[in-house]
């Protein structure tokens, strides 16, 4: 198949998610540097595809920002901080080649302003079948032993029935953010082989405070669990 490997996309299918997949690699490895014009003929060759399919691919990640096109220029790649890191693509992507401590803190800053108020929120309103996705989630958390792969699962799921609890349908869609974060942190600390205290703790006085419709409880427990693991894993 060439340079394109097995497609596994989300941002397509067939070919053309293939060559998406590819040309964003190339971009986030630095194989094209912040503001390089992309020699189209050479990666049609390189990728064995169309113009038709490069073109797409070039669209899409064009909506990404990842790249654009100006008259008379071509082209070009972005400046990173142009980039696109709210959608699932282009974190997946950045997450694939690695990410530095700075890129956690701003998460970190991120959830903090988000988490605890939906925390909250979820206090206020939520469902059983909230309360039942909780309590599943903190159930596998509990039931880890330690285990790496099945803590970050539980961690994940947590979170992601805590936002959607909050029913707020944008803190609802921020899991599409903060999860891939989660699990790629996760993978990191808890595969790292060194101490950590087990988190169900810290999650169950959030997910308590939320079964007694404590507000402030909620705000703040989920509060307390971002900064312990903050000052845990700095």
């Amino acid at each position: 198949m060439g340079q394109l490997g097995n497609p596994a996309s989300q941002a397509g299918h067939g070919l053309h998610g293939a060559a998406v997949e590819a040309l964003a690699k190339r971009i986030f490895e630095g194989g094209y540097g912040e503001g390089e014009v992309l020699a189209m003929p050479e990666l049609m060759a390189e990728l064995e595809v169309s113009q038709t399919v490069l073109r797409e691919a070039v669209k899409v990640l064009t909506t990404k920002g990842l790249l654009a096109t100006r008259q008379n220029h071509g082209t070009y790649v972005r400046p990173r901080e142009e980039w696109n890191l709210l959608d699932s693509d282009v974190l997946r992507w950045k997450l694939a080649v690695g990410a530095s401590s700075d890129f956690f803190a701003d998460m970190l800053e991120l959830r903090r302003s988000i988490e605890p108020a939906a925390a909250a929120l979820a206090a206020e309103r939520r469902t059983d079948d909230d309360l039942d996705a909780l309590n599943a989630a903190l159930t596998a958390m509990s039931a880890t032993e330690d285990d790496p792969v099945l803590l970050v699962r539980a961690d994940a799921s947590f979170h992601t029935a805590m936002l959607l609890a909050s029913n707020n349908r944008f803190y609802a869609q921020m899991h599409r953010v903060i999860v891939p974060v989660i699990i790629q942190r996760g993978r990191e600390v808890y595969a790292s082989g060194d101490a950590f205290e087990h988190p169900y703790g810290v999650h169950a006085a959030v997910a308590e405070a939320v079964r007694d419709r404590d507000l402030d409880g909620a705000y703040m427990a989920m509060l307390e669990l971002l900064d312990k693991s903050a000052r845990e894993h700095p």
